[in-house]
């Protein structure tokens, strides 16, 4: 060990030579993971930090279309220091009457004289909060968001409208400390006194709204125990639980996710930079191949040998990771002010262990999988073949276990710390199938130049092109590889960027509706439907009896007890009920026109199955507050696609005879007509709620967009990490394009000729790295917009093209800056170096 040491020091001392692609690819790799883990970590830190104040409360106790009773808020008073109540529900904003008038979808917070508990509302101007409930001349003031204001021209002292009732605007709403906590809403926030909405149709039996009760709870408070306490309290309320140890349990599982997610792109990028270290250890150890021989020659044992290359290795990859690791440091710090500026919530951006030490975890593992492979095949040479040509063959059994054992390591730790086991498991399944495609593909194009090389007649620089492809020390391999991946990712991604563009532009004219009207009381369905089929521009309308309820039971157990973390059991979902079925019903039967008897349920087929639900099982579901117990006896095809109306959970009229609701609504018209009805329905029914289904997917696509470009922006750190492994290997092909070209120049062949030659194999290398994205991206594609968002695929060909010209155009160049000092180089100076 002491001499193998004494050996590696002495090597080091010249330097990062030929380690610069080693050194650069593990660097950026390394730093691509910690930055994302860094960011990731601080937001799920201040959702932890800020939980009291983005919840509102230490915790809160939440009621669907309900307030608590007297009853129910005493027992909340009893154990809480002080009670805020908070009423959340959507609702129209009007201002202005006639053709003037406009409308907008928001989002209502009626609040009390407690509210905030933590934190305070920022307005512009400044005011304190007791003015929003101290009404002048007998109306209520309002804090609106600014956007909604600019869009609408609105102004301090201005009249609005929310469902028929009064108010006036005070100030914009800066910020509201449990805003983030709402998780993510279809329209602006308003906020308003609850005082103010007392005795509005808003608030009638039947409404959609959700009142929260946010308490401050004495020092030194058992949440468990309060929590167990406050389920066997109100078992049969329909009351939900929540507490600052996870105020925003969306926004958190959107980071853990979407962070997740990030980081596995990440570490896609590091491993293309494992083929970028696995050729560089490759070329390294080709240079030693001598000094390795004559090490051999005098005595040295293979293990001593393989020693003087491990402590090198150890060297650089610490070096590396040092170096990406400082790179992620002043990323996160240097841009911490930007990201802050963008986030919902005050985030600390600090530097934090678990995610630096998981990125070099992930450095350290990747660079010893690709470095121990040429490594071990080297040691085993023999001395007459090292000082002839390069090693081969396969490593020893001993070293091959060690890298399947170091493998198994890295997919174990990627799938506990990512959270996301089987997310994870595919990821890097994705990229080990993708590589094993590229590699199968670099080997078949060295096979068919060399078949087309040999048959072809004509052609010289084509036929040099070709044989440069096919020969020995051929860059065919590496170039597919390093190109390939990250080309791969960006094809995928520009496939269903455009599929989603494609469903919005084509699908949804043809299928969904304008509007979902929502809030439509009795009383009030009858002349809305008439109303509406008298004008012309509408062209159809169809209603349906709207409740909410919870899934609590499933076969008398807790219903997401033992089973998938499903959307249908997270929360409360949309109930109906039908004498005749809506959908088509493919298992069992649907109960009879005029049926009376005991409760029966029909079920969406499709979330049944993901469920794991059959027919004959029993659910109870909770409806304001009341358990209602019911076998499913049949399963309907719903098609959530066409943003129609589609009910998860349909009861038998019966069943729900007497429960208060209210009705939902899909208005079918053109878009030139959707102002003109929105302005009709502000007017004739303040208190419906009518939501623009074409906004609500906008904001959804500008959700899906910004997660795109997150996505590319990490999948950009994969291609800058292909360019350099694609660089590395031109350099280090330099010397043996000088051999070539001086073997050339000397047969006869012209600088233009040669020149042609070199650029004509870099160009088929690019175009088959290229070829290969645009198949792995499209197939990603089609897989993510019909498996997973059940939209139809069509192939884009723009982002398809453009994937093939970068690749193309990336080899061009990294050759093109590599083959012109060996067109300047004397052929003599060439042959004679190699005499």
């Amino acid at each position: 060990m002491s001499v193998s040491w004494t050996i590696a020091r002495r090597e080091l001392r010249s330097g990062l030579r030929g380690f610069r692609v080693f050194f650069l690819c593990l660097m950026l790799g390394v730093a691509a993971i910690a930055s994302v883990g860094l960011v990731r970590h601080a937001i799920q830190s201040a959702l932890h930090d800020q939980g009291a104040a983005l919840l509102g409360g230490d915790a809160q106790l939440e009621f669907t279309y309900r307030r608590a009773t007297p009853l129910e808020r005493q027992w909340i008073e009893e154990r809480a220091s002080r009670v805020s109540e908070v009423i959340d529900f959507r609702s129209m904003l009007r201002h202005g009457e006639g053709d003037s008038l406009q409308t907008a979808l928001i989002q209502v917070k009626g609040v009390d004289s407690a509210y905030p508990l933590y934190g305070t509302v920022e307005t512009a101007p400044d005011l304190p909060l007791d003015q929003l409930r101290t009404p002048q001349d007998g109306i209520y003031g309002a804090l609106i968001d600014p956007v909604l204001a600019d869009r609408m021209g609105l102004k301090p002292g201005d009249r609005v409208e929310i469902g028929g009732v009064a108010f006036r605007m005070l100030a914009r709403l800066a910020r509201a400390p449990d805003e983030t906590g709402a998780g993510i809403t279809l329209g602006p926030p308003v906020i308003v006194a609850t005082k103010a909405l007392e005795g509005s149709r808003l608030l009638d039996a039947g409404a959609l709204f959700e009142s929260e009760y946010r308490v401050a709870l004495p020092q030194g408070t058992d949440l468990d125990a309060l929590k167990a306490e406050a389920r066997i309290r109100f078992k049969d309320a329909g009351m939900s639980w929540s507490d600052r140890r996870r105020a925003s349990p969306g926004a958190d599982r959107f980071v853990t996710r979407l962070g997740s997610f990030l980081v596995l792109v990440g570490l896609a990028g590091l491993t293309v930079g494992g083929v970028g270290i696995s050729s560089s250890v490759s070329s390294w150890l080709e240079r030693k191949a001598a000094t390795v021989a004559t090490l051999r020659a005098i005595g040295a044992t293979g293990r001593t040998i393989r020693w003087v290359f491990y402590w090198q290795l150890i060297g650089l990859t610490v070096l590396g990771i040092v170096a990406g690791l400082a790179l992620a440091s002043l990323l996160v710090l240097g841009f911490g002010g930007l990201i802050g500026r963008v986030m919902p919530i005050p985030v600390d951006l600090r530097l934090a262990l678990g995610p630096m030490a998981e990125a070099a975890m992930y450095g350290a593992l990747v660079t010893a999988i690709f470095s121990l492979w040429p490594l071990s095949r080297l040691s085993q040479t023999r001395v007459a073949r090292l000082y002839r040509s390069r090693s081969r063959g396969l490593p020893p059994l001993g070293m091959l276990a060690l890298i399947a054992a170091l493998l198994a390591v890295l997919v174990g730790a990627s799938m506990a710390l990512s959270g996301l086991p089987w997310l994870a498991l595919g990821a890097l399944g994705g990229v080990a199938g993708a590589l094993g495609l590229l590699a199968l593909m670099g080997w078949l194009t060295k096979r068919l130049a060399a078949r087309v090389q040999r048959v072809l007649r004509g052609q010289p620089a084509l036929r040099v092109a070709l044989a440069g492809i096919s020969g020995p020390g051929s860059e065919a391999l590496p170039v597919v590889l390093s190109l390939g991946l990250g080309l791969s990712v960006l094809s995928a991604i520009g496939q269903v960027d455009a599929g989603l563009r494609n469903a919005i532009a084509t699908d949804l004219p043809k299928q969904a509706p304008a509007f979902f009207l929502l809030d439509i009381q009795p009383d009030q369905l009858d002349p809305l439907k008439a109303r509406m089929q008298a004008d012309p521009q509408v062209e159809r309308v169809e209603t349906t009896p709207m409740l909410r309820g919870v899934i609590t039971q499933i076969n008398g157990k807790p219903a997401r007890e033992g089973r998938p973390d499903h959307w249908v059991l997270r929360g409360d979902r949309g109930v109906t009920y039908a004498a005749t079925p809506r959908e088509e019903v493919v298992a069992g039967k649907f109960w009879p026109e005029d049926y009376t008897g005991a409760p029966q349920i029909s079920f969406a087929a499709e979330e049944a199955k993901e469920i794991g639900l059959k027919l004959g099982d029993t659910l109870t579901v909770n409806i304001l507050g009341r358990d209602i117990t019911a076998p499913i006896t049949s399963f309907r095809n719903v098609d959530f696609s066409t943003a129609g109306i589609g009910f998860v959970i349909t009861f038998n009229p019966s069943a729900l005879a007497g429960a208060p609701h209210t009705h939902l609504a899909t208005l079918y018209a053109p878009e030139t007509a959707e102002p003109e009805i929105l302005r009709t329905l502000a007017q004739a029914f303040p208190n419906v709620t009518a939501v623009p289904v074409r906004e609500a997917i906008g904001r959804l696509t500008e959700a899906l967009q910004a997660i795109a470009r997150a996505t590319s922006l990490a999948a950009s750190v994969t291609l800058v990490t292909g360019v350099i492994v694609l660089i590395g290997a031109s350099a280090s092909g330099e010397a043996r394009r000088a051999w070539e070209a001086a073997l050339l120049k000397t047969l006869g062949a012209s600088r233009t000729r040669i020149l042609t030659a070199f650029l004509l194999r870099a160009l088929i290398l690019g175009g088959v790295a290229g070829l290969v994205a645009v198949g792995a991206g499209a197939l990603a594609g089609w897989a993510v917009l019909t498996r997973v968002m059940d939209l139809g695929y069509a192939m884009a060909w723009g982002p398809a093209l453009a994937i093939l010209f970068t690749g193309m155009l990336a080899a061009l160049l990294s050759d093109l800056f590599f083959v012109i000092r060996p067109l300047r180089v004397r052929p003599a100076r060439i042959l004679r170096q190699a005499d």
